[in-house]
């Protein structure tokens, strides 16, 4: 019970991690290429390669899960590890490298929970606009039961994408991904729109094959809370956004169609931008179809927003150097972000805010009653580690790690039934648009000699597992 800080048996207490992001080997063993190996190779500011080098020493990592009682490993495959460009011939080495991870998973007592795609669409699909193109969806569906199939034997936990909502805000509306593009709000919901459609294929797809697993999806969602909550302009600009970073999702994932007022702020904010929705009835179809088949859903939380109406120009600016405050969001017809007095940010400016998650859990209980179980896939703090004498005291993440536990033991104890808790991340890694003086890792890399050293928070995370106990 929460009063006594306990979690309910069979709790998992997992890492996570993200191939492009851990393994390095970009370029090696027969993989292709993705649009972020032509990003940064562009920018020139750092490279994935070799990242945390997961290729050549996921058994290390592993043995410092079983060491740290982590019994939950969030894995994504590469996409053009298996494919090299999305489609046609398999690359065998790629095959086997996933056979080699997911057993040694089994030898050190770590479940795998497998992601099917973390923003590592192939280079050339990337260039024909990914699933904005309709043909991206069948390859993606081709992708997904080819690894069904492949690793039956070792794989009972899939993921079919991480953060849909990231992936298109930040190629369509923010504009800081590859090939990015700014303030098209009409781009971004049909291109979430359509991974809710192909992750339906494949979820239809993993039912009908049989396996004897569970399959789900996992989203970055956001609590929109209203700036002034006694302002009318201000609830509608919060519903405006949390249509665009949450409604929108959890609608196609559990109602299986959009609820007709997600729909009607959907088509408003198209319009915004000058353009219209493609939603097909077929597609309706197939998220209908897939909506009570999800067995379970990710949940990645890292800040809540506050939202006051806006109607100047288009501005957003995003922290992608830890520069404290430099950070803007807002835009116009929809809304802008605003701080609450009191509260703290990281030094990225993400708003720590516990209690937005359960706020999160409760409304996802209340408003999509036909959910069976969630993880906290990701939570964690990007923070400026220090190396100092073989120690790495890290007070402020096991601070903040301990409160959205303890929050997220509060929507236990409200009914909700949450299963596991994955701390972004296991091991420092590369990071999208930071490189690598942001780091979230339990386990420090020294990213010259590849060598792991304890965080604090590892020996605070390795007592809560293997007690159940928050102290």
């Amino acid at each position: 019970m929460y009063g006594q800080h306990v979690f309910p048996q069979g709790f998992v207490f997992g890492g996570a991690t993200a191939a492009y992001q851990v393994e390095g080997a970009t370029h090696a063993y027969g993989k292709g290429l993705v649009a972020w190996d032509e990003h940064l190779a562009q920018q020139g500011r750092f490279s994935a390669d070799p990242a945390s080098d997961f290729y050549n020493r996921y058994e290390e990592d592993l043995e410092l899960c079983e060491r740290f009682g982590i019994n939950g490993l969030r894995i994504s495959i590469a996409w053009t590890r298996i494919f090299p460009t999305g489609i046609g011939e398999v690359n065998k080495e790629g095959v086997e490298f996933y056979h080699r991870l997911f057993q040694a998973c089994r030898a050190h007592h770590v479940e795998p929970y497998v992601t099917l795609h973390h923003f590592d669409s192939p280079l050339e699909m990337y260039r024909a606009g990914d699933f904005l193109n309709r043909d991206v969806i069948d390859a993606f569906e081709a992708y997904a039961r080819f690894c069904f199939e492949e690793y039956k034997d070792e794989v009972t936990y899939w993921f079919t994408f991480n953060e849909i909502a990231t992936n298109a805000l930040c190629r369509f509306i923010e504009g800081s991904w590859p090939m990015g593009e700014k303030y098209r709000i009409d781009k971004a919901l049909q291109c979430e729109h359509n991974m809710m459609v192909a992750h339906a294929r494949a979820v239809i797809a993993y039912k009908q094959g049989g396996y004897a697993g569970e399959i789900g999806i996992v989203h970055c969602l956001h609590i929109k809370y209203p700036y002034d909550p006694n302002s009318r302009e201000d609830i509608i600009a919060a519903s405006r956004d949390d249509v665009i970073k949450n409604r929108l999702l959890l609608d196609a994932t559990f109602r299986g169609s959009y609820a007709a007022d997600t729909r009607e702020i959907m088509d408003y904010l198209a319009d915004l931008s000058g353009g219209k929705l493609d939603i097909r009835a077929e597609d309706i179809e197939l998220l209908t179809k897939a909506a009570d088949l999800n067995d379970c859903m990710g949940v990645n939380y890292y800040r809540s927003q506050f939202v006051r109406a806006y109607d100047g120009e288009n501005d957003i600016h995003s922290n992608s150097t830890g520069d404290k405050g430099s950070s803007r969001y807002a835009l116009k017809g929809v809304g802008e972000y605003r701080m609450r007095e009191g509260l703290k940010t990281t030094d990225w400016d993400w708003i720590i805010y516990p209690e937005g998650l359960y706020d999160l859990l409760m409304h996802i209980k209340l408003a999509y009653p036909n959910y069976k179980k969630l993880y906290i896939t990701e939570n964690g703090m990007g923070y400026k580690d220090t190396f100092e004498n073989g120690i790495i005291d890290d007070e402020p993440r096991i601070d903040y790690i301990r409160q959205h536990l303890d929050w997220t033991l509060r929507a236990v104890e409200g009914g909700v039934n949450v299963m596991g808790y994955f701390v972004w991340s296991l091991q420092d890694q590369f990071s999208w648009t930071n490189g690598y003086n942001k780091r979230y890792g339990l386990f420090y890399v020294d990213f010259e000699t590849q060598e792991r050293y304890p965080k604090a928070s590892a020996y605070w995370f390795e007592q809560l597992s293997r007690t159940g106990h928050l102290l």
